[in-house]
């Protein structure tokens, strides 16, 4: 803030870190289940040093049903037992940190289990009752009733409302499982801010915060009605106290947020990042934007315009674990581009796919700010297609069968090309199946390959965390082949970049682009050919 002192560096890691999103239930099965857990996770810790990340983000471990992969939560304080224990978290943590490495933890605001203890009270004290205050219980509308109280539609296809055998329906903008509370409730609020203390007091270095535009709604519920301002519940004036209050936690523990908000206004977006509010938020017109140059130019200069006034770092992000896997993305070709891009059976070029998602990882491993990485990534896994009868999702059944779901960025990861299950841990058949040709990707296989997907990662982070111009910064834009986009990494210097700078380099056309003279070549996404950057790749230069 204006006028205050400057932190030591180190409690400003989070403004340029490489941070590593770890779906426990995929990532590496310790005790032969079929499940991911942290057991796998803590075995595996020796490779997260060796890839170079600064963080690890988990999607939520705590005791769930999994009626939707963890974020339907029934007890904030206990690890959930597929997964481990709250003794084997607090060692994960400790273990990281030992290396190195932060934890971020996610929490889910906007909703819990249907198991939780208090919706279980809430379920069984019947109409009128104080506990239901703690959600959106609502008679329905009709002569008897029988219709939800408004026109509010779930996130995953269907109505917003459910119905009781009392005749009361309750609110969920997700799947039934998971009720939404109530944020107005003193309760709730309180709740949450122990939640939060409860991990600090851990050693959890950050809190993603999930649908973090969503918790307030208007009491009234009023039908939805296209263009209506204010939107009901998304993005409501309210929220900024609740997070406001979170931020004075934070700072006590000297933690930090990254809150999931999706908003086309950019000045409403930005209100979020105050310096008093969150210190981060995902980009997702980075992340949403086709293999295009100009496209992404104006998506790079739009989140960096949004992010200045308020001095907060941008983040760049691939794939998460929502999404279609990025060689998948990219290897379709599309003049616009479904977010979700999830069709079955769409045409892909994974050859294709593989080589923009080399080149897109040196771009946006160079942007000025924090990057996160999807776990798989790094070995340049595709979407898989898993079969119907297999899906766990539940927005595919909520759908009714037109969505696929999210499982296809979500199969267990290989570690060892010739072991079973190539790898994963499992004693078992894992909780997804995993494609035949999963092992061509396994890591030990990568490890050994100077070309793959995973030693161009690890050379590129080591880059990253050891050499000037990275994360957290500025950059300039450089005159460039038709095509191509170029930027270095450091101030506006004039005609030319200073001796040293980083410069960035991505050709999106078909011929080869010239590369900046007076350049040595520190990393290329592909070969180049007679000193020319072909198409589909990227390349990082010293001046």
């Amino acid at each position: 803030m204006e006028g205050s002192p400057p932190e030591p560096a180190d409690a400003l890691w989070w403004r340029g870190a490489a941070i590593y999103q770890i779906y426990v239930r995929s990532f590496a099965d310790g005790d032969g289940d079929g499940t991911g857990d942290l057991a796998g996770v803590r075995a595996r810790l020796p490779y997260l040093v060796e890839l170079g990340v600064d963080a690890l983000w988990f999607t939520p471990w705590y005791l769930s049903p999994l009626a939707d992969g963890g974020y339907d939560v029934a007890d904030y304080r206990t690890v959930d037992p597929a997964f481990g224990t709250l003794a084997e978290a607090e060692k994960l943590i400790a273990e990281a940190r030992e290396l190195g490495i932060r934890t971020i933890i996610d929490v889910v605001p906007n909703h819990v289990s249907d198991r939780h203890v208090w919706f279980r009270a809430a379920r069984a004290a019947g109409p009128g009752r104080p506990e239901r205050a703690l959600f959106h219980f609502r008679p329905g509308r009709g002569e008897h009733g029988e219709i939800p109280p408004n026109d509010w539609v779930s996130e995953f296809g269907g109505p917003a409302w459910t119905r009781l055998d009392d005749g009361e329906w309750y609110l969920h903008l997700f799947a039934p499982e998971q009720p939404d509370l109530n944020w107005a409730h003193p309760a709730v609020r309180r709740e949450y801010e122990e939640v939060l203390r409860f991990w600090f007091e851990r050693g959890v270095a950050g809190v993603r915060i999930d649908s973090a535009a969503l918790l307030a709604k208007d009491p009234a519920l009023p039908d939805f009605t296209a263009g209506r301002d204010p939107h009901p519940y998304v993005d409501l004036d309210e929220l900024h106290a609740i997070y406001r209050s979170w931020r004075a936690i934070a700072d006590a523990y000297g933690a930090i947020f990254v809150g999931e908000v999706w908003l086309p206004d950019t000045e409403r977006f930005v209100r979020y990042l105050r310096p008093d509010e969150l210190h981060t938020a995902f980009n997702f017109s980075f992340l949403a934007c086709p293999w295009d140059a100009r496209r992404l130019r104006a998506a790079i200069e739009e989140t960096l315009a949004e992010h200045r006034p308020v001095g907060a770092p941008a983040t760049w992000v691939l794939c998460n674990h929502d999404v279609t896997r990025t060689v998948t993305r990219y290897g379709r070709e599309a003049t616009g581009f479904d977010f979700a891009a999830k069709e079955f059976g769409t045409p892909t070029d994974p050859g294709l796919g593989t080589r923009r998602a080399r080149a897109a990882a040196l771009l946006s491993l160079a942007l000025p700010g924090a990057v996160y990485l999807y776990q798989g990534e790094e070995l340049g896994l595709p979407e898989a297609e898993i079969p119907l009868d297999r899906i766990q999702d539940p927005m595919h059944a909520r759908s009714g069968g037109k969505d696929p779901g999210r499982d296809g960025c979500r199969v267990p990861l290989p570690w060892t090309a010739d072991a079973p299950y190539a790898g994963f841990g499992s004693a078992t058949a894992p909780w997804l199946p995993q494609p035949r040709s999963w092992p061509r990707y396994a890591a030990d296989r990568q490890a050994a390959d100077p070309g793959s997907m995973l030693t161009l990662y690890r050379e590129a982070l080591r880059l990253r965390r050891t050499g000037p111009g990275f994360g957290d910064g500025p950059m300039t834009w450089l005159e460039s082949h038709s095509g191509a986009l170029a930027f270095v990494r450091a101030p506006d210097t004039g005609a030319a970049p200073d001796a040293g700078a980083l410069i960035c380099v991505v050709n999106f056309s078909a011929p080869p682009a010239p590369l900046p003279p007076h350049t040595e070549v520190l990393l290329t996404s592909a070969p180049l050919t007679g000193g020319l950057l072909p198409p589909d790749t990227a390349v990082w230069l010293r001046a």
